[in-house]
């Protein structure tokens, strides 16, 4: 049993390894140039072959040119090879190992593929070669390009070249690369195809790496199993390129490697995708951002003799069928509906037809309006400047799909977008009622030109009076602002059709160039008297352009600043202003230079001038009174820092003063001495002076000398006989009551129990019948 599974197994790995190899291309190195030309290569009657030529490896049996053979999960079913090596190594699978290829240096490299690559060192060149003569406009072929430097870092520095070089015969033109990347003129290469690569180290050198370059076109890197034996291909590519038919042409194909001569690459051109073809360009699509403009004389031209073929033209139908058109059987057709359509043209001499096939779409039509600008003269002479720009929208119909592409003076000029007007926003008209044209277009170039009629208005702005406004701020300079939109603007209209727009501006030039509007409050740049200009327009139309007078009126009387006055409680007064204005009118009604008032508060006199400029004087009339002293806080025993803050009540504004002979204006009196006071306060605008209010400030002797000299025997405290009931009770520092006094008592001596107490410090406490207590100390001194 053992044995069968063995022997299951051998023939399982034996199936596989058949299937796995049956993947490998299978590469002919022994076939002749002319058989890969005529017969791999061209698979068509509309091309006439001769010349053909090839040359490669050098070595004996290592052909480096031949035919091949694909797998199903190659993209090519046959085709031709050219390598820069022995093109049987081309066959899979994938060897890393002997990647680097063997170095053949009497194989040289190619001066025409050099030219076109522009370099000089190109190695181990393979030519295929030869002349065609089409009968057709366009050839192409099917191709990609397989490399072992797609490897390490390698794509960053280094590539093999290759070329599809292609010319006329018999002429001294430089060759056409076609192996170029689509649209451009971009060689096909390692180096200009590859995936972002990372840094590397090779044989202990840092490598830098380098980004993306086309990596769209990059088909991928190849495993062991590949098919065939590179490190990394390209996508399957198209060359292609527009001939003249029956002019012979001289095709190149060569491939090499460069001057390192390691790492080969290789060329794989699909067999039988060398073709003659009818070619219409791109289909003309939406997709392809090309359709076929609406009203364009769109013809299909196969640039063929009509004499030597036979014309069929064909139309896709819904089903997706071709349809022949009826009666179509010439070299061009007009096309003037969508679909796809297709020629087929046989020559008549041999068995050859030649196709072509194009897609059309056609845009939709594009809507413009014919316009007029009308514009203002400032001399009558029929020429001025138009700001052609004004009617951007309406000849567009205000389509925003549809740009403007430029002003012209001529249709020509338009349709063929030559010499725009340079400067459309300011441009001069050549001559009365001269016709320019726009140029609009759809996102895909379509364009139409609607023409501009430049006219010159004929009507006129009447003549205005003066506008004038009064310098109402501060400064009296002249300079004050306009409300242009409500002084100014109502009286220009009212003379004015209906319907029509005015802006101003601060000149002439402004106003024709519709330049630097000024706002509606407009302060005046030149002091008492200035001129700007009016520009009345009808949409984007000038209807004309006049100038408006700006005069400023200054006033400012003498004395006549804000006043501040004192009026006494009970009392009037009389307030005036000079004589002379042309009107006055009092806050109270009144309407002479003067009043009489005997209110406080703000009473204003506003005056005007004969320009009817006014002026207004505030009279602020604050209200005064003689002060009622109602009591003082007086702060006593308390040596230099005695004070009396003396209360009160009125409306006036006062001084203070504790003697009736020295006056502060702060009621609050500090370092007052002890003593007996009348305090007053005195109304400062004379409305009279307060009562007299009597206070005490007391304070204690801080020492006494009672050695009978008769100064300072006794210690008492001065003026405290005048307040009401106390007591005062003296203590040694040991809190021994030594000494009680009261109204009665004339001060204490000393004296304790008949003996003179020694010099020290004492205390006492003071108690008044209120409740108020004080207490110190002070020294005895002998």
């Amino acid at each position: 049993m053992n044995y069968v599974k063995v022997i299951l197994l051998i023939c399982l790995l034996l199936c596989i390894g058949s299937k796995t190899s049956a993947q490998n291309i299978s590469v002919d190195p022994t076939v002749t140039p002319d058989v890969l030309v005529k017969n791999i290569l061209i698979n068509s009657s509309c091309l006439s072959i001769d010349n053909v030529s090839a040359s490669g490896n050098p070595l004996a049996g290592q052909q480096s040119y031949g035919s091949f053979t694909g797998g199903s999960n190659f993209p090519f079913s046959t085709g031709l090879v050219l390598a820069t090596s022995a093109s049987k190594n081309a066959e899979g699978p994938y060897n890393q190992a002997t990647s680097i290829g063997v170095k053949v240096f009497s194989w040289n490299g190619d001066p025409d593929l050099n030219t076109a690559l522009g370099t000089s060192t190109s190695t181990h060149a393979t030519v295929l070669e030869f002349d065609f003569i089409p009968s057709t406009n366009s050839i192409s072929f099917n191709y990609f390009f397989a490399s072992n430097e797609y490897q390490s870092f390698y794509p960053c520095s280094y590539s093999d070249g290759f070329a599809f070089l292609i010319k006329e015969v018999g002429t001294t033109d430089p060759y056409k690369n076609l192996a170029v990347l689509p649209n451009t003129t971009t060689a096909v290469s390692a180096t200009t195809v590859h995936p972002k690569i990372n840094s590397a180290v090779v044989e202990g050198t840092p490598k830098p790496g380098c980004e993306a370059v086309n990596e769209n076109y990059f088909n991928g890197y190849n495993p062991a199993s590949s098919p065939i034996n590179y490190a990394g291909q390209t996508v399957v590519m198209n060359a292609s390129t527009d001939v003249v038919p029956n002019k012979k042409y001289h095709l190149k194909l060569v491939v090499a490697d460069d001057l390192t001569r390691n790492f080969p690459s290789a060329v794989f051109i699909e067999g039988g995708s060398f073709l003659s073809k009818i070619n219409f360009g791109k289909d003309r699509t939406f997709a392809n951002d090309n359709p076929v403009c609406f009203g364009e004389n769109f013809v299909l031209d196969t640039k063929l003799n009509g004499a030597d073929y036979t014309f069929k033209w064909y139309i896709k139908d819904a089903s997706n069928n071709y349809v022949l058109l009826s009666g179509a059987t010439t070299p061009t057709y007009a096309v003037i509906t969508p679909g796809t359509y297709k020629v087929e043209a046989t020559l008549n001499s041999a068995s050859c037809t030649a196709t072509g096939e194009i897609s059309v779409e056609f845009t939709q039509e594009i809507k413009s309006t014919n316009t007029s600008i009308l514009q203002c003269d400032d001399d009558t002479d029929g020429i001025t400047f138009f700001d052609l720009t004004k009617v951007a929208n309406i000849v567009k119909n205000n389509v925003s799909q549809i740009t403007n592409q430029g002003y012209y003076e001529s249709l020509a000029n338009a349709r063929n977008k030559v010499n725009p007007i340079l400067n459309p926003k300011k441009y001069f008209n050549k001559y009365p009622n001269q016709v320019v044209y726009a140029r609009i277009e759809n996102t895909y170039g379509c364009f139409a030109t609607p023409q501009i009629a430049l006219n010159v208005s004929p009507y006129i702005i009447p003549d205005q009076p003066p506008f004038t406004t009064c310098d109402e701020d501060q400064t009296q300079d002249g300079l004050y602002q306009f409300n242009l939109a409500e002084q100014v603007t109502p009286q220009i209209t009212s003379t004015l059709p209906s319907g029509l727009v005015v802006n101003f501006f601060l000149t002439a030039d402004d106003a024709l160039a519709e330049t630097n509007p000024l706002a509606n409050i407009f302060k005046n740049t030149v002091p008492f008297n200035q001129t700007i200009y009016v520009r009345a327009i009808n949409g984007p139309d000038c209807y004309d352009i006049a100038p408006v007078e700006l005069v400023v009126h200054t006033f400012d009387p003498p004395n006549f600043e804000d006043e501040t006055l004192y009026l006494c409680k009970g009392e009037e007064m009389s307030l005036t202003v000079a004589s002379g204005f042309k009107t006055y009118q009092w806050s109270n009604g009144e309407t002479n230079n003067s009043t009489i008032i005997n209110t406080a508060g703000d009473h204003t006199i506003s005056v005007t001038d004969s320009n009817d400029c006014q002026k207004t004087k505030t009279f602020k009339v604050i209200l005064s009174e003689p002060a009622t002293i109602t009591g003082a806080d007086v702060k006593d025993f308390s040596g230099i820092d005695n004070s009396v803050k003396i209360v009160y009540t009125g409306v006036g504004d006062y001084e203070f003063s504790l003697d009736g002979s020295v006056f502060q204006d702060d009621p609050t009196f500090t370092q007052v001495r002890p003593g007996i006071y009348n305090a007053v306060a005195v109304d400062k605008h004379g409305c009279g002076i307060s009562n007299s209010f009597l206070l005490y400030v007391l304070d204690y002797p801080r020492f006494f000398t009672p050695n009978g000299d008769g100064y300072n025997d006794l210690w008492t405290i001065q003026n405290i006989d005048q307040m009401p009931d106390y007591s005062v009770s003296i203590f040694d520092r040991y809190g021994k009551l030594l000494k009680q006094m009261n109204q009665n008592s004339s001060g204490w001596n000393g004296i304790f129990n008949g003996h003179e107490l020694p010099s020290d410090d004492y205390w006492f406490t003071l108690l008044f019948v209120n409740g108020k207590i004080v207490k110190g100390h002070f020294s005895l001194k002998r």
